[in-house]
């Protein structure tokens, strides 16, 4: 199937199913304006024949920014339990069963390199976008599996000063990922939102304000959610998700910082990313470092929801009500 657009009178959402079910645009119509980032690279819009990508530069080449799914690893290729699982994961990559129903798209798969059925359900009303997911383990034995969400913001959203906003208590700074223009001390802890930076302290609500590539993860939430404002009150984004399955939040900067190709310093990106995981390491290396993994059940469904209001804020944001709806 070739993309899908999603409409409600505020929002127009574009999905290609094709590659990843992946979630490629979110305009705000009242404003006229983008919130999801987009790559400064030429990508191809057909699934990975592999279904499994050797490594970053080959998941690059299907990766348009957006909004994909890590199902069933996320981060690093590698072989766990005697499988492939490729670069973010074979869900990411591969084509899904698309079925159109007004303003919902539903998307099916049975995975290759895990016995599990997933039915995802995507859909738009007013200015709020809901995915529901319901996965499934077959056969006889436990499914070991990583499973998390991969929305990068960036476009209109981040073209002016912005500020973030979460409902984590305790931030942890990637232990392994320290680029020339990452401002964070790896392995360093702090409280939300505080962390120690190599200069000093950093507060991560505030907009960097220059080239920065950096990765920490939020945990331990008085409630699940996370936002992005301009500070000029255009557009904001606040994204929210179940904590029972999605206890952590990867939070990712690419603002210009990573002048390797094919970033080549242009990309403007900020993943708020619910998961399963704490580490990005992929099944192999999370398992290897004691990291948290979920354990799916033969016959059992695990369903997780994740929303994302985008809207026109009226100030700070303070909190996610119960409907995902922003509070100022």
């Amino acid at each position: 199937m070739t993309d899908v657009r999603l409409e409600s009178d505020a929002l127009r959402v574009t999905v290609r199913p094709q590659v990843g079910g992946t979630i490629t645009e979110i305009l705000h119509k009242p404003s006229g304006l983008s919130v999801l980032g987009r790559v400064p690279w030429a990508t191809l819009d057909a699934p990975l024949a592999s279904g499994a990508a050797r490594d970053e530069p080959e998941w690059l080449t299907r990766y348009t920014g957006g909004w994909p799914l890590l199902f069933p690893s996320g981060g690093d290729a590698g072989i766990y339990r005697g499988v492939f699982h490729g670069f973010h994961g074979e869900g990411s990559i591969t084509p899904w069963d698309a079925e159109i129903d007004g303003a919902t798209l539903r998307l099916s798969r049975r995975f290759t390199t895990v016995p599990v059925t997933m039915a995802r359900e995507i859909s738009v009303a007013g200015d709020l976008v809901t995915v529901r997911e319901r996965a499934v383990a077959e056969g006889r034995e436990p499914v070991t599996v990583m499973w998390g969400h991969h929305p990068t913001f960036g476009s209109d959203l981040l073209a002016g000063a912005f500020e973030l906003q979460s409902g984590a208590r305790t931030v942890l700074i990637d232990r392994g990922y320290d680029p020339p223009a990452n401002p964070l001390r790896p392995g360093a802890t702090g409280r939300w939102p505080m962390v120690e930076g190599k200069q000093g302290p950093v507060d991560l609500r505030t907009d960097p304000r220059g080239t920065v590539s950096a990765m920490a993860f939020l945990r331990d939430f008085d409630a699940p959610w996370a936002s992005i404002r301009r500070l000029d009150n255009a557009v904001a984004v606040a994204l929210s998700w179940d904590a029972r399955v999605f206890p952590y939040c990867w939070l990712w900067y690419e603002l210009g910082g990573n002048e390797d190709a094919p970033w080549n310093g242009r990309t403007r990106l900020i993943g708020l990313e619910p998961n399963t995981t704490c580490a990005g390491g992929g099944l192999a290396g999370a398992a290897r470092n004691g990291e948290d993994l979920l354990v799916l059940r033969p016959g059992v469904p695990v369903e997780a929801n994740v929303r994302l209001h985008v809207c026109r804020p009226s100030g700070a944001i303070a909190g996610v009500d119960s409907d995902g709806c922003a509070r100022f």
